[in-house]
């Protein structure tokens, strides 16, 4: 039996955001605002990781982001790796930063917080244990663990 290989066309100018979870890779898509983008994007997830067992890959042809935007994929992707991609060749290679305060991305899982009911961006700041982040309202100044931001 021959083994068939779906192979995706190498990007010639980009980014790569690899190491996603499989599981975030549709949040990844809503934090750094890409629906509606007029670039070529290229998505895979549950591909075989050594990492996670299972992670996602993302593409982004000729577009390049702001640290500060990327950085806010840390979140949701710690461990992603980001790929900067000049004529076929990887030029840089990066790691996310978790970004000391997080404006417009998160929600409060205080039902009474003000966010939840004016039409007013959260914000928060982060709190990074070692093992798990957490988030620090500004408004109402409750923490929501990442699990419960979306």
């Amino acid at each position: 039996m021959s083994r068939k290989e779906l192979v995706v066309s190498a990007l010639e100018n980009g980014t790569v955001l690899d190491h996603i979870p499989a599981e975030n890779v549709y949040k990844a898509l809503d934090i750094l605002n890409l629906k509606g983008v007029e670039s070529q994007i290229t998505i895979g997830i549950n591909l075989a990781s050594k990492i996670y067992g299972k992670k996602g890959i993302i593409k982004i042809a000729d577009k390049f982001f702001e640290d500060e935007e990327l950085n806010k994929l840390a979140l949701i992707a710690p461990k992603a790796t980001v790929n900067i991609i000049r004529d076929f060749k990887v030029v840089e290679k990066k790691q996310l930063v978790m970004p000391s305060e997080i404006i417009g991305i998160a929600k409060c899982k205080n039902p009474k917080c003000v966010t939840n009911h004016q039409p007013i961006k959260t914000r928060f700041t982060t709190i990074d244990d070692g093992n798990e982040v957490s988030l620090l309202c500004h408004f109402c100044e409750k923490i929501t663990d990442v699990k419960h931001i979306f």
